[in-house]
């Protein structure tokens, strides 16, 4: 049973094509950027300069393209990093980040609940809770599933529950209920209505 609040950001599950792979974006993170990016925190494009950044709002008009993967850079002493999340206001040698992340609309993540969650659930739309906590040690977002945070009268939400994680322990109902979604509020191909 899902009892236990262990939150991992977004995971990718699967692709409706099989291929789930992470973009890799050259320079995708800026030199100095001063704010931790976590495995699993979704991110968007940033509309200055092109690059990623966490999304720090909750809100049916905080779009998001996908989910942070990893980086890999040289920094300025010259040796190279690879980390599975961004430690805040690293500098590096010019040209030698990658930044890599999951923004193909069609992915299925899973994420767990702030609370329960029933199977009348799948097809509405929730907002994130929790999006920008997390930990250096693990590198591991805990954004969440706001369990409480139902989108209605046909206004988009972040994500669409889909179906449940099929794992063992986890059923419709537990405290903390692990679910797949995808993305309802992509930064590129628009929202998607909730279903009436």
């Amino acid at each position: 049973m899902s009892a236990t609040s262990a939150p991992f950001g977004l995971r990718p599950a699967f692709h409706p094509s099989g291929l789930d792979r992470a973009q890799a974006l050259a320079g995708g993170i800026s030199s100095g950027y001063a704010t931790q990016i976590l495995k699993g925190q979704p991110v968007a494009y940033s509309p200055s300069n092109g690059t990623i950044v966490p999304i720090t709002a909750s809100s049916s008009q905080a779009t998001w393209a996908g989910a942070f993967a990893g980086v890999q850079w040289t920094d300025t002493t010259g040796r190279a990093r690879v980390s599975n999340y961004w430690p805040a206001s690293t500098a590096y040698t010019a040209g030698s980040c990658v930044a890599y992340f999951y923004n193909d609309q069609n992915i299925v993540y899973e994420i767990q609940a702030d609370g329960s969650m029933n199977q009348t659930t799948i097809g509405n739309e929730y907002l994130f809770t929790s999006v920008t906590a997390g930990s250096s040690t693990t590198g591991l977002s805990a954004a969440t599933l706001g369990a409480s945070t139902a989108v209605g009268n046909n206004q988009p939400g972040q994500m669409r529950v889909v179906d449940i994680a099929p794992y063992p322990g986890n059923d419709w109902g537990d405290d903390y209920t692990i679910v797949r979604v995808v993305n309802s509020a992509s930064q590129f191909f628009g929202t998607v209505n909730a279903i009436a």
